[in-house]
């Protein structure tokens, strides 16, 4: 008779297999003392592993209260087992598994704001981390200010009490610790962004002002937004990834998170009361994050924009594919090295070219499945640090931006193909996918009056940066070949310009 197999919990955890590593800390005795919004696979593969090891390190009131305020629901997954949760990391044929106890409860907060207020206004709660993706901030990519035409700020605004935007209810929840008990809050994003924690603090007190009755001023004095670099790249999880615990392990788990040994957490000394010490797990606290964060996200994100928008372009599913493609690998390298890298300042401890080669070493792991679709996913938030502030940076130098010019061209093609006019190649999630659609369809294959239709959207690109001529040529171009039957034309012809110029240039150093 076929029964089946036990679920994670807390009964489960004397009786792992050995080759699952458990909580090295009394779990029974963790209290919550931070909470965190966006209970994804990726906090679960990064903020709550560092809290993991720091626990079992230095234990502490730093038990994690998990909630989402979108989807999906946590009750029937993490809530079903007490928190506890398998990450796996992979890497080829390689395989650790390793069972998270740092999230002591989940809250559904999806129908209303309520729950998820009740955690973040309570006194015990002495920092919120959040992974809430780039759109959650409902900000405007081009400025970083509060986009306050955003359907849910316009709500939250009217209905102060009851938000549903992550604005609106942090700033509600900062307005209630008012009220209650004045207890200071340190609110650390995690997010892909840059100078993550200037936006954050620029979308709340920009909310708070609009609120009144000196709130902006009570946050100014009683919350801090520091800054923070994250670095793991942990896929979506697949029904592959549940079902391999069942097989490797002998038992059930709804909450399984997947990603690779790598791992990085660069954190701004910015705080408004105590904080986990991190830092002593292998996080770095240090006074300027900016370094750090354009090196990530201009080099390794910039790498996987890239990769992603024009490997679906050409057939390919996931990242490995991608930068397993001779054309494209040799393209993106060369990306890197001869554009990307100049535009970044001097990093403690790092050599940019180590780094690129580090990071398409890491791009090239096959034990982790990242679509290229996923990686494409909200677009058009991330092209602005990953690829058009290295351009402004070059063209500042009076510098080539040819190479750079072809992912962002690859970014509208991989929009303009899911409009109706090029036939819904693909499905596509993205805040600009309609606005794209509907320029395309309005303009139909004109790749000249698409790329200017679409540099014309001022809340992703800069007007100076949309006017510039070599920049505008060279999105047209990329485009127009993009769009062709061989989409590949673009990436070899930049190649090729790219090649006559370098050439150019040797013989003008020679004479």
């Amino acid at each position: 008779m076929n029964t089946s197999p036990e679920t994670l919990g807390p009964e489960l955890l004397e009786r792992l297999p050995a080759t699952v590593q458990r909580p090295a800390y009394d779990r029974a005795a963790l209290q919550p003392g931070m909470a965190h919004l966006g209970v994804g696979a990726f906090h679960r593969c990064h903020q709550a592993e560092y809290t993991d090891d720091l626990l079992a390190l230095q234990f502490d009131r730093w038990g994690i209260v998990g909630i989402n305020i979108r989807p999906p629901h946590l009750a029937e997954t993490l809530g079903r087992q007490s928190g506890l949760y398998t990450r796996l990391i992979r890497e080829n044929d390689h395989v650790e598994a390793r069972v998270i106890g740092s999230i002591v409860k989940v809250v559904d907060s999806q129908d209303s704001a309520g729950p998820a207020l009740d955690v973040l206004s309570s006194p015990d709660i002495e920092l919120v981390t959040m992974t809430v993706t780039e759109k959650g901030y409902c900000h405007i990519p081009s400025s970083g200010e509060l986009d306050l035409g955003h359907p849910d700020i316009v709500h939250d605004l009217a209905n102060p009490e009851t938000p549903r935007s992550v604005p609106g209810i942090l700033t509600r929840a900062l307005e209630l610790r008012q009220a209650t008990h004045g207890q200071p809050l340190t609110l650390l994003s995690c997010d892909n962004i840059q100078t993550n924690g200037v936006i954050l603090e620029t979308v709340v007190r920009t909310f708070a002002e609009r609120r009144g009755n000196g709130l902006a001023e009570w946050i100014a004095a009683n919350a801090a937004f520091p800054s923070a670099m994250v670095d793991r790249i942990a896929p979506a999880v697949t029904q592959d990834d549940l079902d391999s615990v069942e097989q490797w392990f002998g038992y059930h788990d709804g909450a399984v998170a997947v990603g690779e040994p790598f791992r990085q957490w660069v954190i701004e000394k910015k705080f408004a009361g105590r904080m986990p010490r991190w830092d002593l797990v292998g996080a770095t606290f240090v006074d300027d994050v900016t370094p750090f964060e354009h090196l990530k996200m201009r080099v390794l994100n910039g790498a996987q924009t890239t990769l992603a928008t024009l490997g679906v372009l050409a057939g390919l599913e996931h990242t490995s594919d991608a930068v397993a493609d001779p054309l494209l690998s040799v393209f993106v390298r060369r990306m890197l090295v001869e554009e990307t890298l100049p535009t970044l300042m001097p990093v403690p401890g790092m050599e940019p070219l180590a780094y690129v080669e580090q990071s398409l070493g890491r791009l090239k792991n096959t034990a982790i499945r990242h679509r290229n679709h996923q990686i494409a996913t909200d677009g058009s938030q991330k092209i602005v640090q990953r690829l058009l502030n290295p351009i402004r940076d070059r063209l500042d130098q009076g510098a080539s931006v040819r190479l750079l010019s072809v992912p962002v061209a690859g970014w509208m093609a991989y929009l303009i193909q899911a409009s109706e006019c090029f036939g819904k190649l693909w499905p596509v999630s993205d805040p600009y996918a309609g606005k794209v659609a509907a320029i395309a369809d309005a303009t139909g294959r004109d790749a000249p009056a698409l790329a200017a239709a679409i540099l014309a959207i001022e809340t992703i690109f800069d007007p100076g940066l949309a006017a510039n001529a070599a920049f505008r040529e060279a999105v047209t171009s990329a485009l127009g070949e993009l769009l062709s039957g061989d989409p590949m034309a673009a990436v070899r012809h930049s190649l090729e310009q790219d090649e006559v110029a370098r050439l150019k240039r040797s013989k003008q150093s020679a004479l």
